[in-house]
C-alpha cells in the first residue's frame, strides 16, 4: 500500500527518475502527483492532507480506508496495528480462540461485516445479518416517548447460539423502499432546468410473532441506522473539548437550533446531559467528557466509544472490563420459559445451563446466565477477549488514516468548493479543525498495555461541525437530531466498499439525492442551502458533486 509521502520527497523521487534527454511538458490538469502538497486554485497546500501530516495516507486506491496513519509508524505501533486489524476483520465463533466468545445472542459475526472495506454500510432491500456489507442496525423505539423499547437491546440482535432463539427472527423483518410521491418534497423533481432525480426512503416493519421476548414490545416503530466509515475517528477524538464548546457557542450566536440535550440555551453552555459518565465499572478515571460520537451523540471518547463498545455488544464477546452480556431481561425470561430450549438443555448434561438437570433448575439457570445484570465472571466464565487483544484493537481503531484528497487541481472541483461554501453548506459541514494536545482518555485495560497513536496540533478537514441538526425527512431518524457526518474520503466509497449510499439509513444513492433530502421539508435546518443548490445551473451542481468526491 502507498502511504503518506511529503510532496518534497515525492518530487525529489520523480526528479531522480527523470531522463534529461526526454522533453517534458507541463502536467495536465488531472495529474494529481504534479500538484500534491501545493496550493492550487482556492485550495491550500494543507487541504491535500485531510487528516493532517500525522493522519493522512497517500493511498487513494481500493484499500485506502484500511491504512495506518503516519503517527502509527512514527510512534512505533505498526506491528500492534496489524494485530489489532485482525480482530476487526475476522469472523468470531463460539469456541475457538482467539476469535471465540460469540453469543449467546449477537448482531454480526464480525465488525467488517457491518463496515465493508472499512466504510459506510450498503443499502439493503432484505434484512439479513449475514449479508456482507449490511451495516444496518435496527432501531426499535416507543412511538410516543421515542425511547428504545426495554424488551430489546438498543441495537437489537437477530442471531443466537443454539438452542436459544434470536430476540428478533429475521424472517419477520420487512424492508420496503417507496419513492417520494410527486409534489411531496418541498423541492420536487425535476430541477428547474429539467434534470430529474428521485428520493426513496425505507419503511421497516417487524411482525410481533417473530419477536422472542417476554413480554413483547408494544406501540413501537422501527427505523434503520447504517454504520459510517471508521477511518479518521482517532483524529476526531483529538479535537479538544474547548474547541467543541467554541463551535456550539458560535452556532448559538447565529441563532441555529441546538439539541437541548447537548446545549442549555438559557445558560448558553453545555447541558448536564451533554457529559458522558457511563464508563466501565473498573475505570478509575471517571472524568466526564462531552459526547461527540454516533448519530445520537451517545459516546464521548473513542476509547469508550464506537469500536470499544461495538466489539463487545455486536458480537457479545466479553472482556475484563465487560463482564456482562448485552441482552435484556425480557429475552432471558422468554428463553427460560421456552419448552424447546429447556428440552435441548436437558438433553445435554455438558451444557453450561444444565444446573441440576431439572426443568425448574435449568429455567432458573437460563434466566440468571442470560440476564444483563449477571456478572459472568462470578459464575465461572472467563474473559473471551484478553486485554492484549483489546489493546491491539484500540491501537488499530485509533490508528486508521484518512485518504488524501484528489483532483484539487481540477477547475471543476475548485468551482465546486466555491459553490459549496457560497450556498452555506459549511454552516454544518465545518471544513477544518485543529486538534489539541490529544491527552486522550483511556481505561485501565488500555493503560496497562501501552500507548495509543496521538495526533496533537494537526489541521484536519473532516467537513463536520460534530453537532446535531434536523432535516425532517420522511421516516426520519429516531429523535430527529442527527450528528453531521464527516465528508472526508467519501468520494472513494464506491471503490472501497462497492457502494456509495449516503445518509444515516442509506436512503440516498448518490450525492444529489443526499443533498435533496436536505430540502425535503421547509422545516429542515439545511433547507436554505438545499434550495440554493436546487436552483443552480447543472454545471454548478455537477461541480459540487465533483468537489464532494475529491475531498
Amino acid at each position: 500500500m502507498k502511504r503518506f509521502i511529503p510532496f518534497a520527497l515525492l518530487t525529489l523521487g520523480l526528479a531522480a527518475c527523470h531522463d534529461d534527454n526526454v522533453s517534458t511538458s507541463d502536467p495536465t490538469p488531472t495529474d494529481d502527483y504534479a500538484y500534491v502538497g501545493q496550493a492550487v486554485g482556492n485550495f491550500t497546500a494543507a487541504e491535500w492532507y485531510p487528516g493532517g501530516e500525522l493522519g493522512t495516507t497517500d493511498n487513494v486506491g481500493h484499500s485506502s480506508y484500511e491504512d495506518e496513519t503516519p503517527a502509527v509508524t512514527q510512534q512505533g505501533l505498526g506491528e500492534t496495528f496489524k494485530f489489532g486489524e485482525a480482530f476487526f476483520e475476522r469472523n468470531y465463533n463460539e469456541n475457538t480462540p482467539p476469535f471465540n466468545g460469540l453469543g449467546p445472542a449477537w448482531i454480526r459475526y464480525s465488525c467488517q461485516a457491518c463496515h465493508p472495506g472499512y466504510g459506510h454500510g450498503k443499502r439493503q432491500t432484505q434484512y439479513s445479518a449475514n449479508t456482507f456489507g449490511n451495516g444496518y442496525l435496527l432501531v426499535v423505539y416507543d412511538r410516543d416517548t421515542k425511547a428504545y423499547v426495554p424488551e430489546l437491546t438498543g441495537m437489537p440482535q437477530t442471531q443466537a447460539s443454539s438452542p436459544f432463539l434470536p430476540p428478533i427472527d429475521e424472517a419477520g423483518i420487512r424492508i420496503e423502499w417507496p419513492e417520494v410521491a410527486s409534489g411531496e418534497s418541498a423541492l420536487p423533481s425535476p430541477f428547474p432546468d429539467g434534470e430529474t432525480f428521485s428520493l426513496i426512503y425505507p419503511v421497516v416493519t417487524i411482525d410481533p410473532a417473530f419477536i422472542n421476548t417476554d413480554p413483547k414490545p408494544t406501540n413501537y416503530e422501527v427505523r434503520l441506522e447504517s454504520t459510517i466509515g471508521i477511518y479518521g475517528t482517532g483524529l476526531l477524538d483529538a479535537i479538544s473539548e474547548d474547541a467543541l464548546r467554541e463551535q456550539y457557542l458560535a452556532e448559538a450566536a447565529k441563532g441555529l437550533p441546538l439539541n437541548p440535550a447537548m446545549w442549555d440555551s438559557t445558560a448558553n453552555d453545555w447541558a448536564s446531559t451533554a457529559w458522558y459518565t457511563g464508563y466501565p465499572a473498573n475505570a478509575t478515571d471517571r472524568t466526564p467528557h462531552i459526547k461527540r460520537y454516533t448519530y445520537a451523540l451517545s459516546r464521548a471518547t473513542l476509547q469508550d466509544g464506537p469500536g470499544a463498545n461495538a466489539i463487545w455488544n455486536i458480537t457479545n464477546v466479553s472482556r475484563s472490563d465487560r463482564p456482562y452480556l448485552y441482552t435484556t431481561e425480557a429475552w432471558a425470561n422468554a428463553m427460560a420459559t421456552n419448552e424447546s430450549v429447556i428440552d435441548a438443555i436437558q438433553a445435554d448434561p455438558a451444557s453450561r445451563y444444565y444446573a441440576d438437570g431439572t426443568r425448574e433448575g435449568i429455567a432458573q439457570s437460563v434466566r440468571t446466565l442470560l440476564s444483563p445484570s449477571t456478572n459472568q465472571f462470578e459464575h465461572g466464565a472467563t474473559p473471551e477477549m484478553d486485554d492484549r487483544s483489546y489493546y491491539e484493537l484500540m491501537v488499530w481503531h485509533r490508528g486508521l488514516a484518512v485518504p488524501r484528497a484528489r483532483d484539487l487541481n481540477n477547475a471543476e472541483v475548485q468551482r465546486g468548493k466555491e459553490v459549496f461554501y457560497a450556498i452555506g453548506c459549511t454552516t454544518c459541514h465545518r471544513p477544518s479543525w485543529t486538534t489539541g494536545t490529544d491527552d486522550y482518555w483511556a481505561d485501565e485495560v488500555v493503560k496497562s498495555q501501552g500507548r495509543l497513536p496521538k495526533y496533537a496540533g494537526q489541521t484536519i478537514w473532516p467537513y463536520s461541525d460534530l453537532v446535531q441538526h434536523r432535516l425532517y425527512m420522511r421516516n426520519d431518524i429516531r429523535g430527529d437530531w442527527c450528528r453531521t457526518t464527516p465528508l472526508w474520503g467519501r468520494g472513494l466509497s464506491l471503490q472501497n466498499t462497492g457502494a456509495e449510499d449516503r445518509l444515516h439509513d442509506c436512503r440516498a444513492r448518490n450525492e444529489i439525492e443526499a443533498i435533496m433530502w436536505h430540502g425535503y421539508s421547509r422545516q429542515s435546518e439545511a433547507f436554505e442551502s438545499a434550495e440554493k443548490f436546487y436552483n443552480l445551473p447543472k454545471a454548478d451542481r455537477d461541480a459540487v458533486v465533483a468537489f464532494l468526491r475529491a475531498i
